[in-house]
């Protein structure tokens, strides 16, 4: 990576990194909660589980790996308090609203966090959050030709920056640990794979 652009994404890591951390005496409203449940099985036991429940809902959520017309990806960097950074970088994601189907949510933010836009969604894959506790069903997508169409729309206490990387730059990232997520780790590793397949398409079909 060049240095200049590793020196820039330095500069962001550094606003939003965490310099203190002071327990809020009014958190009464709560994001998070659970509800438990007892599940009779096939074999007539009978287990007990909690459900994690985000915002009245379940959690599910998608991710966009945002694809531009240089064939660079849009990485979104914000505050990521409770990781040892404290400090993250990934790919656009949040979750699906009430009554909002996956490819609104994934337009929904990709606009919000960049302000860019796409007319071609296309879905690599799906995953469980966290099977245990969880029935947040979080989804890939790969959305092509971004292109800007406004600015950020975030939420008052949302801070976001994003840059853009080539494929090669954001497994560079991954390798000197700067990508932590699990949700941009697995997104990254679709994104590779969806790429190689595309290559190699393209590779059989000039030999023909």
């Amino acid at each position: 990576m060049e240095a200049q652009k590793l020196k820039h994404l330095k500069s962001i890591l550094a606003n939003f990194k965490t310099i203190k951390k002071i327990t809020n005496p009014n958190s009464s409203k709560h994001f998070l909660n659970f509800k438990s449940y007892n599940f009779l099985l096939g074999n007539n036991k009978i287990i007990t589980r909690e459900q994690l429940i985000k915002g009245k809902l379940d959690g599910s959520a998608i991710i966009v790996i945002p694809m531009l017309s240089n064939n660079e990806f849009l990485c979104v960097i914000e505050p990521r308090v409770f990781t040892k950074l404290t400090v993250g970088i990934g790919f656009p994601a949040g979750y699906i609203e009430k009554n909002e189907s996956e490819e609104t949510a994934a337009l929904r933010e990709l606009q919000e966090e960049t302000g860019y836009t796409t007319s071609k969604l296309i879905k690599l894959d799906e995953f469980y959050q966290d099977e245990g506790c969880s029935a947040a069903l979080n989804t890939i997508y790969l959305a092509l030709n971004c292109q800007k169409i406004s600015e950020q729309h975030l939420d008052k206490d949302e801070y976001i920056e994003y840059v853009s990387f080539t494929l090669q730059e954001l497994l560079e990232l991954e390798s000197l640990g700067y990508i932590k997520g699990g949700n941009t780790k697995l997104a990254l590793a679709k994104l590779k794979e969806y790429i190689a397949n595309k290559e190699k398409i393209i590779k059989e079909r000039k030999l023909k």
